[in-house]
Parts: C-alpha cells; sequence; structure tokens
C-alpha cells in the first residue's frame, strides 16, 4: 500500500478513537560496545526516524498508552518508565504533514509527552509495525547521519540531558548491563551517559560506597591482563536507592 494512503486510511479511524491534540513520545535507551542507543522507527512516509511514540487512545490512562504503543509499534515490553518534559512549537509536526489537507487527524497541532527508559538491548527485540520499514537500535554517535522526523532530535537531547542529571541522585545500570559485570564496565556505562572520562580511583570508590553492587566469587576470563572481578546489582538496595535517591554519590 501506498505508504501517503496509510494515513488516509487510518485518519478518519484516528478520529474516533483517539484523544485530540496529545501523543507520547517515548525515549528507550541501550548500551552496547560501551556506547549508548536508541530505539528508532524508521517511517514508510517520507522514511526519516522517530522516536515509537504515538496517540492515546480514550479511555486509557497515559501510562497505558505507553506500554501499548511500544508493544504495537516496535513489538517490545518495558517495565519501567520515567516522564521527563513536555513539546508543544506551534509547527512542530507541520512539515512532516505537509503533504496532507488540514482535515487529516495526524495533522493537527499535538503536544506530545516525553518518557524516557533504560534497557538492556539484547533483551529487545524490535519488530516494525505495519507503518515502518524498520524498527532499529541506533547509536547516539549515528544521529548526526540520519534524518529524524518533526522534533525527535530534540526530544532525545532532553531524554539523554536528564539521564545526565539523574545519575547524580539515582542508581544507573540495572536495565543497561548484563547481569553480571566489572566495574570497568559500570565506568564505561557511566562515561557514555556523562559524555566525559571519568577518574577510576575515584568512581570505583565512589560507586562501593552506594551499597548498590553485590561483589561475586568470581572473575571475567578471556582477557590478556588479570581477570577482573565481577559483580551483580543488590536488587534490594538498587530499589530503595530508587525510591529515595543517593546518598553517598
Amino acid at each position: 500500500m501506498d505508504s501517503k494512503q496509510q494515513f488516509l486510511d487510518k485518519s478518519s479511524e484516528a478520529k474516533e478513537i483517539f484523544l485530540p491534540h496529545l501523543s507520547t513520545d517515548p525515549v528507550i535507551f541501550g548500551f552496547d560496545n560501551n556506547e549508548l542507543k536508541v530505539l528508532l522507527l524508521k517511517m514508510n512516509y517520507r522514511k526519516q526516524w522517530m522516536l515509537p511514540g504515538g496517540y492515546i487512545k480514550r479511555d486509557e490512562d497515559l501510562d497505558e498508552a505507553i506500554v501499548r504503543l511500544l508493544k504495537e509499534r516496535a513489538g517490545v515490553t518495558v517495565s519501567y518508565l520515567e516522564e521527563f518534559g513536555v513539546f508543544g512549537k506551534k509547527n512542530r509536526s507541520e512539515f512532516y504533514f505537509e503533504d496532507f489537507d488540514e482535515t487529516l487527524f495526524q495533522k493537527q497541532r499535538f503536544i506530545t509527552i516525553g518518557f524516557y527508559a533504560l534497557y538492556n538491548a539484547t533483551k529487545l527485540h524490535p519488530v516494525a509495525d505495519e507503518m515502518s520499514e524498520t524498527c532499529e537500535w541506533i547509536y547516539l554517535s549515528e544521529l548526526p547521519e540520519i534524518e529524524l522526523a518533526m522534533d525527535h532530535r530534540e526530544i532525545i537531547e532532553k531524554a539523554l540531558l536528564t539521564l545526565r542529571e539523574k545519575i547524580s541522585i539515582k542508581p544507573i545500570g540495572f536495565n543497561l548491563l548484563p547481569e553480571k559485570f566489572t566495574l570497568p564496565e559500570l565506568q564505561k556505562l557511566y562515561e557514555a551517559i556523562l559524555g566525559k572520562e571519568l577518574n577510576r580511583g575515584n568512581f570505583y570508590r565512589k560507586i562501593k560506597n552506594l551499597g548498590i553492587l553485590r561483589k561475586l566469587d568470581e572473575q571475567r576470563r578471556g582477557g590478556a591482563y588479570k581477570a577482573p572481578d565481577l559483580y551483580s546489582f543488590d536488587e534490594e538496595n538498587y530499589t530503595k536507592a530508587l525510591e529515595n535517591g543517593l546518598n553517598n554519590w
């Protein structure tokens, strides 16, 4: 089916099902090869990349809408999302739908609510919906080279800034790292989020003082140097730190 016709066919149905003027866009971060990446769809229409968001049904809560959209649009399920911003520039989607007249539901002015989530990319297996050509993890370093729809680049940048702010008051890593990891791997995650190198000694001391790690009786084998110790998160203490914040960072 023609990609433009897809929007036309869904427009009248959307008017009956969804709330007008309100949408939501989740930014799902993953971590791989010491680098952050984000889950994106490449749409059939215009071939631009965008976040796997959409519209809110008239009879559902906002949190329910996010879970549904991620399942429908990307075939993934996430358990924890956090709101981080509202985006409402008057012309934020004007260019994207310029080929349509003003009666198109999707062309109306929409204010979107941004959510972010952290997830182990190896556990998510995205599947594109019928409106999309593909759904993939894209490294943040690749974003300058691709065309993002509407204001989704701004939304991703704000989500990353929020994550950088949260890292000083909330624990990071539980949903991004494998179950067992080394301290250098955890440090690489923090450096990827903050966009800068950290002093190893200071980082190790601070992270251990938080009480959210459990040292395991095993090492990472296979390297040329001394095998580093493996750690896992103490889930109970980690959950408390999520709820109450960090006191020793």
